[in-house]
């Protein structure tokens, strides 16, 4: 018997092209022996297609309900930040990722500095700013410049700026709270960009993968053009000693678990000199699986290809974990 699998993509939030582009890569690698595949997409006005045909919410729902397992390819709010996962718990649905706590701290960036700097993992320091606030003086003094500019709840680098100059901080502002009300400003951590990938098995071993460096000479960070329109460079594996390997896959793997999260992960740290503790950038719940995302690569470095990865992930929804997880590293 094949495994009743929907694919849920598109959604509200500005990644809605993201989300369907790794969707593609998605329904692109999906074993057609192992799964019958549904497509529900969402669209950017909240109206459900299912197969391609316009459906009531209803109707969509008893779709998914119908499923053996859900694979949540959503990106930002409206998806990727608890609410879908909330609904799937609601319907007794299986479904592929981090569950709804996980994923709703997750989403915002200012929470999940918090819920990591109490765990004792290294953040950079920030200031959250609401609705209508500005940047106090002290808050200027003490993060000093340069500084970014992030949306608190959105991806793919999107409103995202590095201030300079003091003076471009108001339209840095107005940018970033196209996306979100809430924005978090951070000081600028020089240092090599290193991401992680975290998965976790169906037997409950959470693995990370070798870590991949991120080089853009194109541009100032990495920003959406550079991650989408191919401006960025990856080094795969990260020419890194073998002890800054370790250290950055260990924090990979604590940064999953004091999140409480399951499936997978993806951690960005920033690595600076001189003293080479990484520091927690930012972390992907749902990562992006386009065929330029870092999280797919990382794992088909480690010697898991796309259907693999796929299937260990459908399986880990399928499968009742029960005991203690374990953790290892994929060099």
């Amino acid at each position: 018997m094949k495994t009743r699998l929907a694919v849920l993509f598109g959604g509200r939030s500005g990644e809605h092209d993201v989300s369907r582009l790794s969707a593609q890569s998605i329904l692109a690698h999906l074993n057609p022996a192992h799964y019958e595949v549904t497509e529900v997409l969402i669209e950017r006005d909240g109206q459900w297609c299912v197969g391609g045909d316009h459906a009531t919410l209803a109707e969509a729902l008893r779709v998914l309900r119908a499923q053996d397992v859900v694979f949540p390819a959503l990106h930002g709010p409206y998806g990727e930040d608890g609410i879908i996962q909330s609904m799937l718990e609601w319907l007794g649905v299986a479904y592929t990722g981090n569950g709804v706590f996980a994923s709703a701290a997750g989403m915002d960036k200012a929470i999940t500095k918090k819920l990591l700097a109490a765990q004792g993992l290294r953040v950079a320091d920030g200031v959250v700013l609401q609705a209508g606030h500005d940047l106090a003086e002290a808050d200027r003094e003490r993060l000093a410049l340069p500084v970014f500019v992030k949306p608190a709840r959105a991806g793919s680098s999107l409103g995202v700026s590095k201030v300079e100059q003091w003076p471009q901080l108001p339209a840095a502002l107005r940018l970033a709270r196209e996306s979100d009300t809430k924005v978090l400003i951070e000081r600028a951590v020089p240092g090599r960009e290193i991401d992680v990938g975290v998965l976790q098995h169906p037997d409950g071993t959470v693995t990370a993968g070798p870590p991949l460096e991120i080089r853009v000479p194109s541009a100032t960070f990495f920003d959406y053009e550079a991650k989408y329109g191919g401006g960025a460079v990856f080094h795969l594996p990260a020419p890194l000693d073998p002890a800054m390997t370790r250290r950055l896959q260990d924090r990979a793997v604590e940064v999953f678990h004091a999140l409480g999260c399951r499936g997978l992960l993806r951690v960005d740290f920033f690595v600076p000199e001189p003293d080479g503790e990484p520091v927690v950038n930012e972390i992907n719940t749902f990562p992006g699986f386009t065929k330029a995302s870092q999280y797919p690569q990382i794992w088909q470095r480690a010697g898991i290809e796309f259907p693999d990865l796929l299937d260990i992930l459908i399986a880990g929804a399928l499968t009742k974990r029960t005991g203690a997880l374990t953790s290892e590293a994929v060099a």
